[in-house]
Parts: C-alpha cells; structure tokens; sequence
C-alpha cells in the first residue's frame, strides 16, 4: 500500500508538471497592453471612420501565416502618426465624403520583423522587408502605417496590386510608366495618387517601392527619439 501511494502521488506531480507547461505554452504576450503602457493610440477609436484589418494577424501575407497572435488586436500607433492619420481622414472626407481610410498594418514588435526577416533572406524579397540588425523600420516604432481606401460599402478601392505585392507594380514612381504599358488601370492610378496626397497632406511620406506604406518621420530621427517595440 505504501508503494502504491508513492506510485499515486508522483503520477499526480507528473501530471501537475506537464499541465503547468501546456499552461506556460499557450500564455500569449499581451501586446495590445504593451502598446497601452509605450502609450500608443488605437486611432480607429479616436476616429472610426478610419477602418483596419490587420493582415499580419490573418494568414493573409506573404508569409503564409499569421505573424501576430491573438492579443494584438489593434492598429496602434505613436500619437505623433494618430494626429496625422485623424488629420488624412479629415482631408479625404472633405474631398471624397464617399471614402475612408483602411490600415492593413501600423506598430509592429521586432520580433515580428524578425520573422518576417527570417523569411524573406530564404527568397529575393529581402528589399521590401526592413533589416532588424539595422534598427528595423519604422513600423518598429509606431511612425509608420500601410494603408488604402476603401468605399462607403467596405470595399477596398483596387489599387493595380494587393498589399504586400513585390514587384515593380507596387512602385510608386513607375505609376506613369504602367499606366501607359497597360500594367496599372486610369483608375487604379487615380486611386494611387489620391491616396498619395491625402497622406502627403497629413504630414507622411511615401516611399518609392510600396504604394500602401507611409512614414511619420524619418529612420533616423525615429532612433534617435523613440524606442523601440519590444517586450
């Protein structure tokens, strides 16, 4: 009997063990909190005309797998970026009443751009990813968004390309280029440099390679005052 209770009880403790780590396992960092405590603003509740849909939380990209988990929920930015954006909407709607803005991605961890560096070193996309030995980019800090428009009905306006796209049709000082080649429709180039002067206009700038990304400020002033998204 006295063995049989020793046999009982170390059963229980193995038991305890495994469950504890299953527990320590499926324990998700909560980022939308970290987000919270940098002080960064969830600009869709300060404006909600302003739509999301974060893609890197779907396997929607270009990874083909989600990248944030289920406690990042949403689309964070440092206030500095969130004037600007409440001020694009502000612009866009004085212009185009039937149109709002839709963040694809905003403040992003590092370790996130880590994997997305992990992946694109095992392709030729290394260019359209940010290297995280070098600071990252600006998404890192809160200072950058990926957006679009979208329609009073939400739908999202086409653009020539989906978000994340890497290639020369995502460029954006090709636009005359591709429109005249058939690459990119009239259309779809009048929805480019709308929302290109929108948030040009709001204070961003457009960078040469991704139709869908604007930055806050630069890099280098970034490193200089602001920290980084980290755990």
């Amino acid at each position: 009997m006295k063995y049989f209770r020793i046999f009982i009880i170390a059963c229980l403790c193995l038991s305890a063990s495994r469950g504890n780590a299953q527990n320590k396992k499926t324990v998700e960092y909560d980022w939308d909190a970290k987000m919270k405590k940098l002080g960064f603003v969830d600009v869709c509740f300060w404006e909600p005309a302003i739509q999301y849909y974060l893609v890197y939380g779907t396997a929607d990209n270009f990874t083909g797998k989600p990248l944030y988990n289920s406690k990042l929920t949403k689309a964070w930015v440092h206030p500095r970026a969130a004037r600007m954006l409440i001020r694009a909407q502000d612009l866009l709607r004085s212009e185009r009443p039937d149109l709002s803005l839709l963040i694809y991605d905003a403040a992003r961890p590092m370790e996130v751009q880590r994997k997305m560096d992990e992946w694109a070193k095992k392709t030729d996309n290394g260019y359209y990813v940010a290297d995280p030995v070098k600071g990252g980019g600006l998404h890192n800090y809160g200072l950058a968004v990926d957006v679009t428009l979208v329609d009073k009905n939400g739908e999202w306006l086409s653009m020539g390309t989906p978000f994340d796209f890497f290639g020369p049709e995502s460029h954006t000082d090709r636009e005359d280029d591709l429109l005249k080649r058939r690459r990119i429709t009239p259309s779809e180039y009048k929805n480019r440099k709308l929302l290109r002067r929108i948030m040009e206009k709001a204070g961003f700038k457009s960078v040469a390679s991704e139709w869908w990304h604007f930055n806050a400020c630069s890099r280098e002033e970034a490193r200089e005052k602001y920290p980084l998204i980290e755990r």
